[in-house]
């Protein structure tokens, strides 16, 4: 009876102590971030006054959901992410959520009812953020990489979200601001069947901002691609100024010989560096199906027919798994968006936007609690939780010698 009684108390226990712990850990941790090239000394309070005509924008990267196989990690860490995209609602009060691709691990291997599968987890993962305007950016993990891009399926995938076309990208407009999605995995990846899709969206919108402005003269620009083909884009000059043009929205990051001058955040996790090399290759193994290279960036040529046709007002990219925050020659800025998922790295990160009437960008990084200190607390929530019912029997132990 006694030991019933302390298991019922070791559950109550448990279930208290765990809901407190979910409930506060998952409030998630935010700063600003001024740019480079801002001097932080002359920036005031004013700065950063809410005014109601902005527009919010929480930014994520990665999720890399995995559908219906499902192992217990995978299990615990959406629980988390869902508590995370519940609490960040409620905290942040955004608009809308732009989400830079690798919604999956593996989109690209599955078939078209696993992917519905993942689809449905990705709207239970994401909650309240199903009633707010909400745009997803494919990356290389939902579509595949260069020898695995084909058309069908980036159609199939664009089909579940709003806002995307049959080549993966994407344009609308949110109070006044413009933002233009696109696939870069097409532009890294040569002449390829989707490109000219890509490139049609881009004229498009540059054709856009040209509406009030002297067509200028025609130009060509050979793209280099990693896998050495290539590719003609022609474009006309934009005469607009830059950083007039649309939010830039992409996966792969725009810039990628200046990487040494990019300002990151390090959030180095001691626990996690301590851990057994065997555990860390069991956390991270369905993150990692295969070899993909975190420094993939649009090729150079690719990136200044961008910049000639968009005039990008700020570029939002993603991939790298690390936050990133660097100013282009002409003043345009590109920032990257860490990684969301624990599947990706122990210390995940997203970034807060908010958008100003003809005023700057301001962003605000964010950071979720480390992997590693998660489940350190919930062993130690287990371990108190259980003591009622290591000592009851102890207790019935030393009893029953005594009465012997």
């Amino acid at each position: 009876m006694a030991v019933g009684r302390s298991i019922l108390i070791s559950v109550t226990l448990f279930a208290t102590l765990f809901d407190i712990f979910q409930d506060r850990v998952t409030i998630p941790s935010c700063h600003f971030v001024l740019p480079p090239n801002v001097d932080h000394h002359q920036t005031v309070a004013a700065d950063f006054k809410d005014n109601p005509q902005d527009l919010t924008a929480i930014l994520v990267s990665n999720l890399l959901l995995g559908g219906n196989n499902s192992s217990v990690f995978d299990i615990f860490r959406d629980f988390f992410l869902s508590k995370f995209f519940s609490k960040s609602f409620e905290t942040l009060k955004p608009d809308m959520l732009l989400i830079l691709g690798d919604v999956s691990a593996n989109g690209f291997q599955l078939t078209s009812k696993e992917w519905s599968s993942v689809v449905q987890h990705f709207q239970k993962v994401i909650g309240p953020y199903l009633h707010l305007p909400f745009h997803v950016t494919l990356g290389d993990r939902d579509i595949g990489e260069c020898s695995k891009l084909k058309a069908r399926l980036v159609n199939r995938l664009a089909n579940s979200f709003p806002e995307l076309n049959h080549g993966g990208c994407g344009s609308f407009e949110m109070s006044n601001v413009s933002f233009i999605s696109l696939n870069s995995i097409a532009l890294l990846c040569g002449n390829n069947e989707l490109l000219s899709a890509v490139e049609t969206v881009i004229e498009s919108e540059s054709a856009y901002l040209r509406t009030n402005t002297e067509d200028g003269r025609e130009q060509t620009v050979e793209l280099i691609t990693a896998n050495k083909a290539s590719y003609l884009y022609r474009w006309r000059d934009n005469p607009m100024s830059s950083q007039s043009g649309p939010v830039l929205l992409v996966h792969f990051p725009l810039q990628q010989t200046s990487k040494k001058y990019c300002r990151k955040e390090s959030n180095s996790s001691t626990i996690w560096y301590t851990l057994p090399d065997s555990l860390k290759l069991l956390l991270r193994r369905r993150a990692d199906p295969g070899p993909y290279d975190l420094q993939h960036a649009v090729p150079q040529n690719a990136t200044e027919y961008i910049f000639q046709a968009l005039k990008p007002r700020i570029v939002f990219s993603a991939h790298s798994h690390e936050f990133c925050d660097f100013i282009y020659p002409d003043g345009t800025r590109e920032v990257t968006v860490p990684a969301l998922a624990w599947k990706a790295k122990d210390d995940p990160g997203f970034l807060v936007a908010t958008f100003r009437n003809n005023g700057p960008v301001i962003i605000k990084s964010c950071s979720l609690p480390r992997e590693s200190y998660v489940v350190v607390s919930c062993i130690i929530i287990f371990i108190l939780s259980i003591l009622p019912v290591f000592v009851t029997n102890l207790l019935h132990q030393l009893n029953s010698r005594h009465d012997r």
